[in-house]
Formats: C-alpha cells, structure tokens, sequence
C-alpha cells in the first residue's frame, strides 16, 4: 500500500499519468441537483453509456428506414452478418476462441439453453453445486431444472458455503464437497465474480476439480466478463455466459453472450434446444433442410438477433478493442487498490471490505460493509451525489471502472462518506 499517498494531490497526480484518462469523456455522466457530474460507482450493475453508442443505434434505425427488409443484405453493415465481427472482440475479453463464443438471448436463457445440454442427471449423478451466495437468478435456474428433470430441488441442490462468520468461500471446503458427494454431481454452476462479495474465483482449479470428479462445469461470468482476466478457454470450462450491460456498457438489459468450449464445438451428440439461427448460414433460408448445427457456440443460437441490441454492444466493443484488457486490468487494480487503501483510513471500527484484498482474487468492486448502518446512510450518499449500489442488510458495493472513472472520483467519494460517517 505504501505507493499510494493521502490528499487531493495524488489522485490529479495519477489521473494526469492515467493512459485511459482520456477514454472517461467517452461516456455520459448523470448530473447531481447542481448539474455536475455524479460519482458513479456502479458500473458492476450498469455501466455508463458510451458516446458513440447513439450513433451506432442510429445507424440501423437509418438502415430500416431507408432499406427496410433489404436491410439484411444491404448498407453499410447488413444485419445477417452484423453479429459476426463483434465475435472475435468478445472473444478476446473473456480469453476464449473465436469458435467459443456467440452474442445470444439474454444471461439465465443462455444459462438454460447451455444446461439442456450440459446438465445431464442420471437416477445416481443428478445434483447441481452453485455458491450458497450465488446471484437469485442462478438459484432459481439450476432449482427449475432439477425440478424439469423430476428431481427434489432442496435434496438435489449442494451450496458451497463460507465458513461460519466468514464471506468468503474457500476451496477446501470444495473439495471436500466434492470427495463427498462428487459421484452425485452432474453439474458445477458458479458465478465467475460473486456479485455480494466481488470474490474472483480460480476458474481453472474449479474445473478441475470438477471434472475430475465427472462433473461438468459452467460459469456465470456477468461480474467477470470485461473485469477481469477470466482465460475461459484456458479454464477448461464446459461452457459460460454473461450478461453485456455491467462493465461491458450495452445499455439496460441488452443482449448477452455464451461460451462453449471448443471440445464440444462438433459434438452433435450433445442434446440442445435448437432454432434456426444455430442451422448453417449457408442453407439457412432454403427452409425446408433437416437441421444442420453450426460448429462451436454458434450452434446454440436459436432467432435472429435483435440488431438494434447488437448495436450499442458494437459501440462498446469497439472501445474495448481499442483499449485492451490487460491495460484494463492494470489501471483496473491499482484504481482499486486506492479505494482500498483510503476506505482503511476510515478504521476497523466503522467499515470491513469483505472483498478479497489480494488484487488476483477480485475485480474493481468492493464490498464495504457499514457497521452499525442501515440504508439511510446509503441514502445520504446518494444526496451527496454519489451513485452506489446498496445490498441488504449493510453493505454499500463500489466498482470503480477504469474505462471511466478517475482517482479523483475514488478521493471524493470516501470524502463524502467520512462526512456522512461522521455526521
């Protein structure tokens, strides 16, 4: 911690040697009730919108007006290839082949799509593990598909728990889980980030494990994908998806993507759900073909996409091509590491970070868990003109992203919460 330095200085000092300082104009700000810009903190939840973005949408709302149908051969980007130059962009944020990856549906549709293929229960192998805090939706995903396959969601489902008085999980008790009851497991399901506690997960020591225990194994990566280094290919996962609208800047509740990997990539013997959009592009609109998958994450695909979606996911792809994860990742955790090191100035008697505190073992969010507060003083924070994400019973979430927030808005915010503390 010694390299960071208390005092307003420091923060312009480092905001004026920031690579990606520049990237922060990009975006749009809410204003605060005297019209400046707000502290936004919540990227982990919905990340700001990107300039350019309107363009892009505006591009395709041009296109159908002017084109209409023609507009899925015609103009600039025609819409029945519009997807696939965004593909090796994403790609490359989650650390995964080209193959391996398809923007689709939305994040717990992908995650069932996936599990009709990968969640394969047998009278003996049949229970799902997923984190005890994982994110609700996930929970009510793995309990709907025990019970779809006619199992007991309570008997079938197995929670990795935190110790008792801790929040994180560790991965002994994993494995402990696993040389118990492995032979029972057909599936691994964990949220790549947990979005309670920011803990970043060993992906690679998750998988395997799990397959060594002849489980299959997939991610959640909503809070990882544009995060952190999640290497899915490397992982060995079975499979993964994410939601784009957090750290990937799509707008609210735009499309989400999905990874296969690559092992699986020809494997027609795999159940799925299929549509016409998973059949070869070549054939596809001869109508009358039995279906002919598409190789790799692809074949998963089922409609046509919503373009005007994919749009705003281009905007933001395209400044995530620019800037690279691991520039990211580097500002990522140094800008963290500064909230850190001025929220402990605050003293254990007041706040605990129950976020990792090794920067390998978590992205840009902090957990910080308020003693003795409730949610009005989440609501004062707000009035001070900082946007933060409350989570019952007491802790305030902070991500600072590095795309576009600055040192100087990790000073003010624990500025302002030192006053409302003190109040």
């Amino acid at each position: 911690m010694s390299h960071y330095k208390l005092g307003l200085d420091f923060a312009i000092e480092q905001d004026q040697n920031d690579v990606l300082a520049s990237y922060r104009n990009q975006f749009h700000f809410p204003k605060d009730q005297q019209g400046n810009d707000c502290i936004y903190m919540t990227g982990n939840s919905l990340g700001l919108q990107p300039k350019r973005t309107q363009a892009y949408v505006n591009a395709v709302l041009e296109d159908w007006a002017n084109l209409a149908v023609e507009g899925h051969f015609n103009g600039e980007n025609p819409w029945l290839s519009y997807q696939e130059g965004m593909v090796e962009s994403m790609a490359k944020i989650v650390g995964a082949k080209p193959i391996e990856v398809v923007v689709m549906n939305t994040l717990t549709a992908n995650l069932h799509f996936l599990m009709a293929s990968f969640y394969k229960p047998t009278k003996k192998r049949f229970k799902i593990l997923i984190e005890a805090d994982a994110f609700p939706s996930d929970k009510y995903a793995v309990e709907s598909q025990l019970r779809h396959h006619g199992f007991d969601d309570k008997e079938g489902l197995i929670l990795w728990k935190a110790p008792k008085n801790e929040e994180l999980v560790n991965y002994q008790d994993l494995e402990m889980l696993l040389a118990s009851q492995g032979n029972e497991i057909a599936l691994i399901l964990i949220g790549a980030v947990n979005y309670y506690t920011g803990q970043f997960y060993d992906l690679k020591r998750i998988t395997e494990l799990g397959h060594k225990h002849g489980c299959m194994v997939g991610f959640d990566c909503a809070h990882g994908a544009g995060n952190v280094a999640l290497n899915l290919h490397e992982s060995g996962a079975d499979f993964a998806s994410w939601c784009t609208y957090k750290y990937l800047n799509s707008g609210p509740g735009s499309m989400a993507a999905c990874f296969v990997h690559e092992r699986h990539a020809y494997n027609k013997n795999l159940n799925r759900l299929t549509g016409w959009w998973g059949h070869n592009k070549e054939t596809r609109f001869k109508m009358r073909d039995e279906f002919e998958q598409l190789p790799g994450a692809a074949g998963w695909q089922l409609s046509n996409p919503p373009i005007l979606s994919l749009a705003a996911i281009k905007a933001s792809l395209e400044i995530f091509n620019e800037v690279g994860m691991d520039t990211l990742i580097k500002k990522s955790k140094h800008l963290t590491g500064y909230l850190e090191f001025l929220l402990k100035q605050l003293g254990d008697n007041t706040i605990k970070i129950i976020t990792p505190n090794n920067p390998d073992e978590r992205g840009c969010q902090l957990s910080i868990f308020i003693k003795n507060a409730d949610k009005s003083l989440h609501d004062k924070f707000t009035e001070a003109g900082v946007i933060s994400d409350w989570r019952e019973p007491n802790v305030i979430r902070c991500a600072p992203a590095p795309l576009y927030n600055s040192y100087q808005d990790v000073y003010y915010l624990v500025e302002r919460l030192k006053l409302i503390l003190n109040d």
